[in-house]
């Protein structure tokens, strides 16, 4: 069992906090004949071509309490560039971007700031014949992409539904930033690929450039889905306003159950438990894309709007399950069994149809699942083998018996192939 606590913040200041969840897998005992999706072989299915948003959006518009509590914190450290997360959201139905936060990169593994200011070498400004004050006017900016980009990662799994990361910031002045054009839409181009908006993904995302001297703000689009040129970053109107205390909300209790049949080794290639919860989870998101909705207990239409305030509950109907083809004992090895509840929230602009809160929703659901396997993976891969405690005579007899089982107790159980479980099946795995 998967038991879920909030997190503890990160270094540099957690704005928002996914629900907690519970998860149980067990292994099910082999059946002489059971119905279940014969499912493609592969980790993940085939999906239909990617579909990518050209549009982009009109104005952007910023929450006012925040930007100017994040202003002073910026002008009271002195320091003389930084670069961060945007939180937001970019609304299809109304062509603008929603900025409800922004978030500091923190130091990175070394202890360095991930944007530091770079001035000229002496060397620089004696070749040059521009006067002082002219020369002043070359230093750029050096960002760690890298380092970015898995800030965004790791915050994005953090995220309630239909808020993401939708770009970054700078902290820099002018000088500094014009001269680093190239460096700022790498940098944005890795944050829209370590934290993608959604499957239909937009081919932008947003620059907000906080100049100090003079003191304004500035939003620019970047194209992120061709090459980088002279024309990536185009200039976006600005401005601020109150938009969190106008957003609603919508709750959604997701119960889940899913089944996947573990298939000898010749007949599929998903053999280990973390490709199996993969593919069993992307499946799944299939399925959930087409459910219906109610919220309130009515039913949801396309483009119906909400007119009422506080906390509304949505209901996910999902579609009858279709004929399956039966698979024999012959074929299976067992079943991998996931099921659990999900708490997901979504925020909705008033003018925004209640189906975008619904696409929220389910969004969140996968996005939730996928990043909790994730998480449990990357500790997985941190995990060793066993240790040197123990005597030789204790070692030899664990390494027979694992011979027998199979199965490797260095091995992180999400690395255990699920085929070396035949041996000792019925069984139960429970992590707490």
């Amino acid at each position: 069992m998967f038991r879920w606590a909030n997190p503890a913040p990160c270094s540099h200041g957690r704005v928002f906090q996914a629900p907690p969840g519970t998860w149980t897998i067990s292994s099910v005992k082999l059946r002489n004949d059971f119905h279940s999706l014969r499912r493609s072989s592969s980790i993940e299915p085939q999906r239909e071509k990617h579909r990518v948003r050209t549009a982009m959006v009109k104005a952007v518009v910023g929450e006012e309490t925040q930007l100017k509590l994040a202003e002073d914190r910026l002008e009271q450290s002195s320091t003389p560039a930084q670069v961060g997360l945007l939180i937001g959201k970019l609304s299809s139905s109304l062509d603008r971007g929603f900025v409800f936060d922004i978030v500091p990169t923190p130091l990175n593994d070394a202890g360095a700031p991930a944007c530091s200011l770079v001035e000229p070498t002496k060397d620089d400004k004696r070749k040059g014949t521009k006067p002082k004050s002219q020369s002043s006017d070359s230093s750029s900016l050096s960002i760690d992409k890298d380092w970015v980009a898995e800030h965004a990662r790791q915050v994005s799994r953090m995220l309630v539904g239909g808020m993401k990361v939708v770009g970054i910031y700078i902290w820099a002045s002018e000088s500094a930033f014009k001269n680093s054009n190239i460096t700022l839409c790498q940098t944005v181009m890795g944050v829209a690929k370590a934290a993608p908006l959604s499957e239909n993904d937009w081919d932008e995302r947003l620059l907000i450039h906080i100049c100090y001297s003079p003191r304004r703000w500035t939003c620019r689009n970047c194209a992120v889905a061709s090459n980088i040129t002279s024309s990536s970053l185009r200039p976006c109107d600005f401005k601020m306003g109150r938009v969190l205390n106008s957003l609603q909300r919508f709750r959604c209790m997701y119960n889940f159950d899913i089944r996947l049949p573990i298939f000898h080794k010749n007949l599929s290639n998903v053999q280990t438990f973390s490709e199996a919860l993969r593919l069993g989870i992307s499946v799944h998101a299939k399925d959930l894309k087409s459910a219906k909705a109610m919220y309130d207990g009515n039913l949801v239409f396309n483009n119906d709007l909400c007119t009422s305030d506080g906390l509304h509950e949505v209901e996910l109907l999902l579609p009858f399950m279709k004929d399956t083809e039966a698979c024999s004992q012959k074929e299976a090895v067992g079943v991998l069994a996931l099921s659990g509840s999900v708490c997901s929230f979504a925020f909705l602009n008033p003018k925004e149809p209640i189906s975008q809160a619904v696409a929220d929703i389910k969004d969140d659901i996968i996005t939730s699942l996928q990043s909790r396997l994730d998480i449990i993976c990357d500790e997985a891969d941190g995990e060793t083998g066993p240790t040197e405690t123990g005597g030789q005579q204790a070692r030899d007899d664990t390494g027979s018996q694992e011979a027998r089982d199979g199965i490797s107790s260095g091995t992180p159980v999400f690395q255990i192939v699920l085929q070396s479980f035949r041996s000792i099946m019925p069984a139960k795995l429970l992590f707490f």
